[in-house]
């Protein structure tokens, strides 16, 4: 397996990890990949570690994406889930954290709806942290996961233009893929309704196309967001219906385009809103990939922290 050294104990955010860090989870992830082909997909790498998996939102591919990780590489888990625990008690993050820790815990993988939650953990106890997505703040392994799908399709993220679509504003996903693309020396642009996408993202030094048709023309990749009208407090949209008209993407709208490009999706996808199932099971999509990815980046990631003790 690849040898190295992440420069942080704890993975945060995309904007804590160097261009090496995410190289070095890359080339991890590729030695991964392998393991997860061959017969048997385990290995002992991480056998006396213990992680315990803290989600205080309700996930379903990031949760098993990250139990299947720990699994593959024989750590021990722990799965918690906050509606079945003590927290619908009233106990604080802290308190459920140090009873989880005072069971021996070497690393903890969190889901919290406030933002900055994994990175005030991070600072109270002596785990490692792993931020699993945090309100409207990051989601790190979504946006590698991302980034290293785009690679294996075209050999390099350098150089590539990427639009994300959707709902920027609400979205943890969109932020840590920005920043991470650009790290890689992608190109990238936002698109979508104006009530989505937030005031002076541009100081993040990606373009802003509300014209669904010209972001498409413009790019190789798109990344496609869902509406999340769970972190909605207000009416963003008129209704679902308008939305798919002027921003979902279908089979007729990508036939216009002068030249293929490929689609992505992080999931949950919104069936006939933000992709036609047309656009979502087609051969330009590398949704399915993303998802094994995601294993072999997870995988990465708690191989390179146990190393960082």
């Amino acid at each position: 397996m690849e040898s190295g050294q992440l420069s942080t104990r704890h993975l945060l955010g995309i904007q804590d990890l160097t261009v090496s860090d995410i190289q070095l989870i890359f080339r991890t992830a590729d030695g991964f990949k392998d393991v997860l082909n061959r017969p048997i997909k385990k290995v002992p790498s991480l056998r006396d570690v213990t992680i315990a998996n803290l989600f205080f939102e309700n996930s379903t591919r990031t949760k098993l994406s990250f139990e299947l990780a720990e699994k593959r590489l024989s750590a021990d888990v722990i799965n918690f889930s906050a509606g079945s625990s003590s927290v619908a008690k009233g106990e604080t993050l802290l308190d459920t954290v140090n009873n989880v820790l005072s069971m021996k815990v070497d690393m903890i993988v969190l889901r919290h709806p406030i933002q900055g939650a994994a990175i005030y953990l991070s600072r109270k106890i002596n785990a490692n942290v792993i931020n699993a997505g945090d309100g409207t703040h990051e989601h790190p392994t979504q946006a590698l996961l991302d980034a290293y799908s785009i690679r294996e399709k075209y050999g390099d993220v350098k150089g590539k233009k990427i639009v994300i679509v959707g709902d920027v504003k609400h979205s943890r996903v969109a932020l840590s893929n920005i920043i991470c693309l650009k790290k890689l020396g992608a190109q990238v642009k936002v698109c979508g309704p104006p009530t989505l996408i937030q005031k002076h993202i541009q100081t993040l030094g990606v373009k802003v196309e509300y014209n669904l048709d010209k972001a498409l023309e413009w790019c190789d990749i798109a990344n496609v967001l869902r509406i999340q009208l769970e972190r909605q407090d207000i009416k963003y949209i008129p209704s679902l219906r308008e939305y798919a008209i002027y921003y979902g993407i279908n089979k007729q709208r990508l036939a216009r385009l002068d030249h293929e490009i490929t689609i992505m999706h992080p999931g949950p996808i919104n069936r006939g809103v933000e992709l036609n199932s047309d656009v979502a099971d087609s051969e330009h999509s590398i949704i399915l990939n993303q998802v094994e990815n995601g294993v072999a980046i997870r995988m990465a990631v708690l191989y390179l922290l146990a190393g960082t003790k």
